[in-house]
């Protein structure tokens, strides 16, 4: 109740539209809860049984209105049960009027578990105290045949010990004695509760009563036959209402928490399954089937079958721009884009496309378009250029840059200050870039990087930008120590003839 007057709540007359307005005001929340649930709530909490237990049977017992008591006990736990699950059932069903509590599996598990100790808990309190009830009619039904006066015996007085002789003609009545046996009274369902009246330990009788009723529950009680009395046969048929309600309900969710664990393995199953069945139709070679075998494992690995675009779309753009900042912040160890501003880093990040690799697959190859830039974050590369020179790319690396470059030098501005495409030739590699471990990379389509390049060309031509291109690129510095390897040879050539003549 506490916890009510601090907990926010949604406007009804705000679900017209949209989620609805939160109302976290505090005195909004405390007269809400006011005129809502608050006297049901205080009701519930209210110690009437203790109060009945503490003032109303100490003043009865020993005495024929004990009985009267008893039922007024049970009358108010009845009172109260029915509010309390009221405020308890919406609970159980994990929704409340501002939305879902238990949004989780692991928490509709654990509300689902206890909630069928709970059902074992109620069914089992109720099964011994409708036994004693049996047991009590039993004895008011053998005193009442042999004398009236020996009802007073039934229900503990208060330090009454004496052993008169009525009360000694009361423990050897043989239709008393006869209550507490199998065949002296019909007690139904309620036979065990009579034999368990003799238990001192109350843990003892609690335990088993408690296993009862998770046995009756979970079997519907089929074990079970009752008497012909008639609250018996309801309180039978009203356990088996309730397992086939929990079984339907709880054991329902459960089932489903199960399914949850394991859904994305039966989706990593399926998508395997069609992707056997489309090699199969297309009749691909053994080799290929193998590497696409491999690469399907290796991507649903890496991504876990989450589509991160179809993701990102349903989220508003600030929240967009920060989880990418968040996923591709290791542009900015690359000093390329280091140097750049954050507008066209935030641009560059919007487009990047995450992309895996498998372990000796080409990224680059001789003669073919370098079509996107590529950014490594977990693996490694190894790029062979026309002279045969090796060198390996990791983590934080960027292979196809030269992409970029390309992308400012054949481009020009138009009379409306727009920069256009001037028509030619794509750019061909001159080397190869092979993974020699399986690679997770993001990748920047030529086509979005011409994009960027034309709203950003201006920052993107300054020379610092520029410098850091040519001085980071693994590519640039192989293409100049090459040229100058070459420039050296011409020289030492020259000289040499030089000499001779």
């Amino acid at each position: 109740m506490l916890l009510q007057f601090r907990l926010a709540y949604v406007a009804p007359e705000s679900r017209v539209v949209g989620a609805g307005e939160l109302v976290d005001h505090p005195k909004k929340i405390a007269r809400n809860y006011l005129r809502g649930y608050f006297l049901i709530d205080f009701f519930v909490v209210l110690p009437v049984p203790q109060i009945i237990i503490l003032l109303v049977l100490p003043d009865h017992l020993g005495s024929s209105g004990a009985n009267y008591a008893k039922n007024l006990l049970r009358a108010a736990i009845l009172a109260q049960y029915i509010p309390r699950l009221y405020r308890f059932l919406p609970m159980l069903a994990g929704q409340s009027p501002s939305g879902f509590i238990f949004e989780s599996a692991w928490a509709n598990f654990i509300i689902n578990l206890l909630t069928f100790m709970l059902s074992s808990h109620v069914v089992g309190s109720l099964w011994y105290l409708f036994g004693l009830q049996r047991v009590n009619q039993c004895l008011r039904n053998a005193c009442h045949s042999s004398d009236p006066e020996l009802c007073d015996f039934i229900d503990c007085g208060h330090g009454s010990d004496d052993f008169s002789s009525a009360r000694q003609n009361w423990t050897s009545n043989p239709n008393a004695t006869a209550c507490l046996t199998q065949d002296g009274f019909s007690y139904g369902i309620y036979m065990n509760a009579v034999n368990l009246t003799t238990e001192r330990s109350v843990i003892t009788r609690y335990i088993f009563s408690l296993f009862w009723g998770f046995q009756q529950i979970s079997t519907l009680a089929g074990n079970q036959t009752p008497s012909y009395f008639v609250w018996e046969v309801i309180f039978t048929m009203a356990i088996i209402g309730l397992g086939l309600l929990l079984f339907a309900l709880l054991i329902g969710n459960m089932q489903n928490f199960l399914q949850a664990l394991g859904k994305r393995r039966l989706d990593m199953s399926l998508r395997r399954r069609d992707v056997e069945q489309w090699m199969s139709h297309r009749r691909l070679p053994e080799d290929l089937r193998r590497r696409v075998r491999h690469a399907e494992r290796y991507n649903w690995a890496a991504t876990r079958g989450v589509n991160e675009e179809t993701l990102l779309e349903n989220l508003p753009e600030d929240l967009q721009r920060d989880v990418r900042r968040h996923l591709f912040k290791f542009i900015k160890k690359v000093r390329i884009f280091a140097l750049m501003d954050d507008p066209i880093i935030d641009a560059i990040c919007e487009k990047l496309k995450q992309t895996t690799y498998i372990k000796g697959s080409k990224v680059l190859y001789y003669g073919g378009l370098v079509e996107k830039m590529t950014f490594v974050v977990r693996g490694k590369m190894v790029t062979v250029g026309e002279n045969g020179i090796n060198d390996t790319l990791s983590e934080g690396d960027v292979c196809g840059e030269e992409l970029l470059t390309w992308c400012l030098e054949h481009s020009s501005i138009n009379k409306d200050l727009k920069k256009i495409r001037i028509p030619g030739k794509r750019l061909i590699s001159n080397r190869m870039v092979e993974c020699l471990t399986n690679v997770e990379a993001f990748s920047l389509r030529a086509a979005d990087l011409e994009e960027v390049t034309s709203l950003y060309s201006r920052l993107l031509r300054n020379p610092r930008v520029q410098g850091a291109i040519r001085y980071e690129s693994r590519y640039w510095r192989s293409i100049a120590a090459m040229r100058i390897q070459v420039a050296w040879r011409y020289r030492r050539k020259r000289l040499s003839r030089a000499d001779t003549s």
